[in-house]
């Protein structure tokens, strides 16, 4: 699908601040990608969680700086894609400042553009559970480790998330992150997930984009 469909991309400022600020304004952006011939993959993001800092437990930065790990530790505004139980990519973008280490996991997203591409991708022959989840997503995406270390803020990036012009605002819920069966208290529970629920009409109804396919 080709579509006409560009708002403002998000800044480095945006990025460069608390990480739960982050998180929770994340929430409605577009995050996009850009493929051969102008072809846009896009989804409203609709849940994320906060890493934050060396003391987090839940946070792959809690036994230091490694090569896997080194993106967290970079500027903000940059992704930090890691590979999970051998088979699923993870997409989080670097928060506050250079040295540390913070970030946020992008969980899901509602998907928007090219979903035809993506159910390809999925092997799925219906937008359910197209993109409901970190892994989902990536795949859907095409979002692999070639993305570790990747500048979302340039003008000429192919991956970035912009503002969206959506009709109305919503409620955000707040819950522990998932996963961490093995992590101790507080870090286990901690309330660093956020999430929205959109509707279909609430996607279409966005000022900037009317087709999703």
């Amino acid at each position: 699908m080709k579509a006409n469909c560009a708002g403002h991309r998000l800044p480095r400022r945006f990025f460069n601040r608390p990480t739960l600020t982050v998180a929770r304004e994340l929430l409605g952006k577009r995050l996009v990608k850009m493929e051969d011939r102008n072809v846009r993959l896009s989804g409203i993001i609709n849940e994320t969680e906060a890493y934050i800092g060396t003391d987090d437990l839940g946070c792959h930065a809690r036994a230091g700086e490694t090569k896997r790990n080194a993106a967290m530790w970079g500027e903000p505004g940059h992704c930090y894609v890691y590979f999970t139980y051998g088979m699923h990519w993870m997409l989080n973008f670097v928060c506050e400042a250079a040295g540390f280490p913070a970030a946020v996991l992008i969980r899901g997203i509602t998907p928007q553009e090219s979903l035809s591409l993506m159910r390809q991708r999925r092997k799925r022959p219906t937008n359910r559970e197209l993109t409901d989840g970190p892994a989902k997503l990536c795949q859907a995406l095409a979002i692999d480790r070639s993305f570790d270390g990747y500048d979302l803020c340039q003008s000429t990036s192919s991956l970035f998330v912009e503002e969206v012009n959506l009709d109305r605002r919503f409620t955000v819920t707040v819950g522990p992150r998932v996963g961490l069966n093995n992590v101790p208290e507080p870090w286990k529970s901690i309330p660093w997930r956020f999430r929205i629920s959109l509707e279909k009409q609430d996607v279409t109804n966005d000022k900037r984009t009317r087709r999703n396919e």
